[in-house]
């Protein structure tokens, strides 16, 4: 492929591109010279389960792989036991050696669901942190000014609103854009909100006589909601290790003003086909649902297989489109031990199922009217009910659960 239009595939659904010339001419000279590019993803293990947000920077990532260049999938083992200031109001609680390791691992698994594990190079920045004495790490820190970090928003309302900063966050950035240094990096991607760290291994290669390397940013993805980010704490997020059915059912729920970009940022489709779906929809000519479904099955193809998303599609149309229940409810047992006079808090209730990641979360879907129980909706979180065997509780319009007393 020409080194022109590798650019415009590599420009497909990006925020920003910081040094565009700069990937320009890299492009041409990895060209003319038959080489491939280095390009780099830092990832600090901190949240080990991956949902759709997090693929945005993958599929990208996928991309450059595709196009034959070098993939380096730095895991942040050193700089995990840190933690990245970014969007924070105070200092984040340092993992352990341990719990990096193992969200490493985690990370590791899930990410190999969309790049190929043997195009890709996973590196961990303990292996040259480990080799830096204190008088690298002055050294590291000389390069850049307390009045430089500052510029940094968190950092900046943090210092305004008198709240504490701990000197080792100034070194998140610095680290990371060590890393940079360290695997020569042509390209790095990040999200929007890495922009700082991101700069940081610019400048920390100009420092050590390197060519600086070209930035690509990635928009953070909104979620199904259409307003907040993509997250789990807000439970508008669509997981990769997710059933297919719940995948497809959750795709199937998002406003129709977010199907041109799912399709542009979560999907292998072509410009052509981008282009011809958005005009198709700005004109009426395609309806949301039919396009819906086809993102849904191309969302469920990609962790799973496509047999296996027309079989979720079947499902979907079953319950939702028909009323009835699906047929694998998952169990949850609760022992009767565990009641009063045969009674349960709602909210206790329905987090006992497993279909909400905690009481907050639980609390805030009864509130919205989206807890069903034997097909009674409830919205009063002050209530005890009595717990029956195989009574089905229904969050949302998706996940369903059998109680089985024990």
């Amino acid at each position: 492929m020409e080194s022109s239009k590798e650019l415009e595939l590599i420009k497909r659904g990006t925020a920003e591109i910081i040094g565009e010339d700069t990937l320009k001419d890299k492009l041409k000279e990895a060209k003319k010279e038959g080489r491939a590019l280095r390009v780099k993803l830092g990832l600090d293990p901190s949240a080990p389960d991956i949902h759709l947000g997090h693929t945005v920077v993958l599929q990208k990532l996928k991309q450059f792989q595709k196009l034959g260049h070098e993939i380096y999938l730095l895991i942040g083992d050193f700089t995990g036991r840190i933690g990245d200031p970014t969007g924070k109001s105070a200092a984040r609680k340092q993992l352990t050696e341990k719990e990096v390791k193992e969200n490493a691992k985690t990370y590791e698994e899930q990410i190999f669901k969309i790049l190929d594990p043997d195009k890709t190079e996973v590196v961990f920045n303990s292996q040259w942190f480990k080799e830096l004495d204190f008088a690298d790490a002055i050294e590291l820190s000389s390069k850049y000014t307390v009045a430089r970090m500052l510029e940094r928003e968190d950092f900046s309302n943090r210092y305004q609103n008198n709240q504490s900063i701990s000197i080792h966050e100034f070194f998140y950035p610095l680290l990371q854009g060590y890393d940079s240094v360290a695997i020569e990096a042509d390209v790095e991607l990040g999200g929007t909100d890495q922009k700082f760290n991101l700069l940081a291994g610019r400048n920390l290669q100009k420092e050590h006589g390197q060519e600086p390397q070209a930035i690509i940013m990635m928009p953070l993805l909104e979620g199904l909601d259409g307003v907040d980010k993509m997250s789990k704490s807000k439970g508008n997020y669509i997981g990769i290790d997710e059933k297919p059915q719940d995948m497809y059912g959750k795709t199937m729920s998002m406003p129709d003003e977010l199907i041109g970009r799912y399709f542009e940022l979560l999907t292998d489709i072509s410009l052509e086909e981008l282009a011809k779906i958005n005009e198709e929809l700005a004109s009426g000519e395609l309806h949301p649902m039919k396009a819906k479904k086809r993102l849904a099955r191309e969302i469920v193809s990609k962790y799973y297989d496509q047999t296996v998303a027309i079989e979720a599609e079947k499902e979907f149309e079953k319950v939702f489109k028909q009323g009835d229940l699906p047929e694998d409810i998952p169990e949850v047992d609760i022992s009767r031990q565990d009641l009063e006079e045969g009674q349960l808090w709602i909210v206790k209730l329905v987090a006992a199922t497993g279909l909400v990641d905690s009481n907050s979360q639980a609390r805030r879907m009864i509130k919205q009217g989206a807890v069903k129980i034997d097909g009674e909706k409830y919205e009063q979180i002050n209530i005890d009910l009595e717990i029956k065997d195989g009574m089905i509780i229904k969050v949302g319009k998706r996940r369903f659960a059998k109680i089985n007393l024990i």
